[in-house]
């Protein structure tokens, strides 16, 4: 099992605008493909209070990149991410990083 550490820095003012999209839109598309989200998180105390983290399992690197990719293709999903951003962009940088456990971590 490996997590995918996502931060969406959002431009000012618009992490209402990709929470919602992620409620009402982009979970869906996470069903439909397979795609296990462990949870999402805003800041409370930090550097910027205008991001949102979240975390995906997998079962792999090489299922990652199966399932992500079927979900970026999806047509209906780019139709409604380019709608969600038709007349203001949402995201000014996207961070991932890929993490394993460690041999001493706890199973889930």
């Amino acid at each position: 099992m490996i997590v995918e550490l996502r931060v969406y820095h959002c431009l000012p003012g618009r992490l209402p605008a990709l929470q919602d999209r992620f409620r009402d839109t982009t979970l869906a598309f996470f069903e439909k493909y397979g795609i296990e989200p462990v949870g999402f998180w805003t800041t409370l105390v930090g550097e910027s209070n205008q991001s949102l983290t979240y975390m995906l399992k997998w079962a792999s690197l090489a299922d990652r990149e199966t399932r992500w990719a079927a979900f970026q293709a999806d047509a209906d999903w780019q139709a409604k991410r380019a709608a969600s951003e038709a007349q203001t962009p949402i995201v000014a940088r996207i961070e991932n990083s890929f993490l394993t456990p460690t041999d001493f971590s706890p199973r889930s």
